[in-house]
């Protein structure tokens, strides 16, 4: 027993080169991605061109992939769901990078609503 606890620690650990193991999350792996592109190259890499264009320009893409995946949600395509999901996800994350926020952060916020009523926890917000 004990060496599958080491086991699944060394799993939670980072390899050599900064990049996330593959027990993390998908969205963990791309927000590493996603954060080693600052100071890249525009001219090679879309992630680079979106943090030269400022925090404004990726919360307006963010929005505007929001958008399109509310149309494709409404109008009930699911593989375009699908697609415009990957997109808006995508576009958050490089907003949270140019941000400086972390996702455990967010998925530390989310864990503190698991199991809270939607309502209890908007009531909440609102005594603030």
């Amino acid at each position: 027993m004990a060496k599958n606890k080491k086991a699944k620690k060394a799993q939670k650990k980072k390899r050599r080169d900064g990049h996330a193991d593959a027990a993390e999350h998908v969205l963990d792996r791309l927000y590493l991605v996603i954060d080693s592109r600052k100071g890249a190259d525009p001219d090679t890499s879309y992630t680079a061109r979106l943090f030269s264009r400022g925090r404004q320009q990726i919360a307006k893409k963010l929005g505007e992939e929001a958008v399109e995946a509310l149309i494709e949600g409404i109008r009930g395509d699911r593989p375009k769901l699908v697609g415009e999901s990957a997109d808006m996800l995508y576009h958050l994350l490089t907003l949270w990078a140019a941000t400086g926020v972390k996702p455990k952060a967010v998925w530390g916020e989310l864990a503190r609503r698991e199991g809270l009523s939607g309502i209890a926890e908007k009531a909440a917000r609102k005594q603030k």
